[in-house]
């Protein structure tokens, strides 16, 4: 066990439990359930939103907004990530959960009673910070509640309650979309949030606060960078609509993004230092190429291989469900697994099925092959996920489990917001459909590479 290992369990004492007692045993069920029922309903709430934006869109007249409406949460969920961290340093993550929980509800208020674009936007900025601070505060929530052999499970539990939404969401959207309106796709989440935080109550007031004789001070300078860096994000995304300076916004922007994450991360996270800096740059690697990706998979069956849309969409499906398994796999393995093996593992399989995707695409090999490798990508994420979030809290100190946590949603966020920008500049750039597709599974790939190349990296 090192150093750091150590504090934890010296300072931050989990619940009291019998050494047998698993995340759905007492004294952790109720905790358990709460948490995930918050990673669910952040989830599902996403992936409705991509399924009713259309129809929102093309009622409230907001083409000109639509791409602010994705880019925006994932921006202003920077600022979330680096408050709810620092205030969990400060004070413990009790308070950080309920103020982000209250503020996610608002957003979803704000959303669900807009009667034009600008205000859906507004509330969609809303429901990013609170979504952003809601899950930094859920992992200190984990670093104090649960001990570390219980890491992995709990981790793997949020990974399925992340992934089920996308089997469900986008149906169920659409549904309710249909029979009844698009604005209770937004309501209806509110009123699952309140028990849903319920649940958790009795957990956290046995939670430990920050430290009392020497309390973290605020980082407002942390703060300024990532407001700096939601606005780069923001602006790359938004380039591609400028004709002429597209090029030079979308360049600026990557720079102001990377030189305003430098302190929102750990010292030595973008030279690929060994040990935390690492892990938390090999999230954002693989969050980039695989969500990087993922977007135009379905994009390219419906348009190379005449697929239906409800059809093409059961490819992400199959990822979700390998992802899902995966992490129940290397849940129940526990120590007999270990992290940097998983890391290393899935990182190849992200890869790979990039590499087939890819392939597929410039000699126009079956679809089946892409759909094939796209489950080898869920699986390798459902791996590695996991054990870098367990990586990070073991690895961090009570005064630090904030701000590393956030720095992990950090590297996510960006990491995806930044691939997804990209990839489509380059997909509107090239001339023909095969090149815009063969160019964005080209750039992926790349990025997965680097991935493969740092995760040997991940520990000391």
């Amino acid at each position: 066990m090192t150093t750091d290992q150590a504090a934890v369990h010296e300072s931050a004492p989990p619940l009291p439990a019998p050494p047998a007692a698993g995340i759905l045993q007492r004294p952790y069920l109720l905790v358990t359930v709460g948490a995930c029922a918050l990673v669910f309903l952040a989830a599902f709430e996403s992936l409705a939103v991509t399924t009713i934006m259309p129809v929102v869109s093309r009622e409230l007249d907001g083409a000109a907004l639509y791409a602010l409406a994705f880019a925006g949460p994932l921006a202003t969920g920077v600022i979330g990530m680096v408050g709810a961290g620092n205030w969990s340093d400060r004070r413990g993550p009790v308070a950080p959960l309920y103020v982000s929980v209250a503020v996610f509800a608002l957003g979803l208020l704000v959303a669900g009673t807009a009667e034009s674009m600008p205000a859906l936007v507004a509330g969609r900025l809303i429901q990013g910070l609170g979504g952003g601070a809601m899950t930094v505060a859920l992992y200190v929530v984990v670093a104090r509640a649960y001990p570390a052999v219980l890491h992995a499970k709990i981790f793997a539990a949020f990974s399925a309650a992340w992934v089920i939404p996308s089997l469900v969401g986008p149906f169920a959207a659409g549904l309710v979309a249909q029979l009844a309106s698009w604005h209770w796709v937004f309501l209806g989440v509110v009123v699952l949030v309140v028990p849903a935080l319920a649940m958790l109550v009795p957990a956290l007031r046995r939670v430990r606060s920050g430290p009392e004789d020497q309390p973290v001070p605020w980082a407002f300078g942390r703060l300024a960078w990532a407001a700096l860096a939601a606005l780069a994000v923001l602006g790359l995304n938004l380039s591609a609509g400028v004709p002429v300076a597209g090029p030079l916004m979308a360049g600026a922007a990557v720079v102001v993004a990377l030189l305003a994450v430098r302190p929102l991360v750990p010292r030595g996270t973008l030279t690929a230092r060994r040990g935390l800096p690492s892990v938390i740059l090999t999230r954002g690697l693989v969050s980039a190429a695989f969500f990087g990706a993922e977007v135009y998979l379905p994009y390219l069956l419906v348009e190379r291989y005449a697929f239906s849309p409800t059809f093409a969409g059961l490819t992400l499906t199959g990822g979700a469900l390998a992802w899902a398994a995966a992490s129940g796999i290397q849940g129940r393995l526990g120590g007999r697994l270990g992290s940097p093996a998983a890391v290393r593992t899935g990182s190849l399989l992200v890869l790979a099925a990039i590499v087939l995707a890819l392939v597929t695409t410039a000699v126009g090999w079956p679809a089946a092959v892409a759909i094939f490798g796209w489950i080898l990508a869920g699986g390798g994420m459902g791996l590695m996920y996991p054990r870098l979030s367990v990586m990070t809290l073991a690895l961090s100190t009570p005064d630090t489990e904030g701000f590393n946590s956030s720095a992990m949603s950090i590297s996510d966020s960006l990491g995806g917001a930044l691939a997804l920008a990209t990839t489509g500049i380059v997909f509107t750039a090239l001339t023909t459909t095969a090149a815009s597709f063969a160019g964005v599974f080209a750039l992926t790939a790349v990025i997965a590479a680097a991935g493969v190349a740092i995760a040997p990296r991940v520990t000391d």
